[in-house]
């Protein structure tokens, strides 16, 4: 049981060290194109060793302890690698793009002078977006407005959304 419990040890230690140092060692223990990482690697350690000494606590039989061990350590490296992939290559699908925001509703949280900039707030991805906003005609705050070009990354060009009202 000691040997399963210092596998396990030793897959614990390697997910904190990835977590720590984890940029430095990028690469060092990718396996199968990116689908048992690091972290992978140190899940099926943890899972074989720490399943394998439940199993040969609870059977006393070395046979099933190795098996069981095994089974878990491949399903947990694997998913542990199969999120690992996910949380590496995510993240820009829900981004938002300045130029996406063209057409979208906004509403004015700074008055839009004729001559100068006001603020716009809109909701884009979920997220809550703040930006600079420059109109034709002067805008109060609260007012509904739709988005009609890009101006830079922090500041948009606006229109009322209801031009019959103020």
């Amino acid at each position: 049981m000691i040997v399963f419990l210092i596998i396990g040890g030793v897959g614990v230690a390697l997910l904190l060290l990835f977590l720590v140092v984890g940029d430095l060692l990028d690469g060092l223990f990718d396996f199968a194109g990116d689908l048992l990482s690091g972290a992978g690697l140190a899940g099926l350690l943890g899972a074989f060793g720490f399943v394998g000494a439940l199993i040969l606590g609870l059977s006393d039989s070395l046979g099933w302890a190795i098996g069981g061990g095994i089974v878990a350590g491949v399903l947990v490296g694997l998913g542990a690698g199969w999120l690992s992939l996910r949380l590496r290559r995510g993240g820009d699908h829900s981004t938002v793009r300045t130029p996406a925001l063209v057409g979208r509703q906004a509403v004015v949280i700074n008055p839009i002078p004729t001559d100068g900039y006001g603020e716009v707030r809109i909701v884009a991805a979920g997220q809550i977006t703040k930006l600079n906003a420059r109109s034709v005609e002067p805008i109060e705050a609260g007012a509904s407005v739709y988005i009609t070009a890009v101006l830079s990354a922090t500041a948009v060009s606006v229109a009322r959304l209801n031009h019959g009202r103020s």
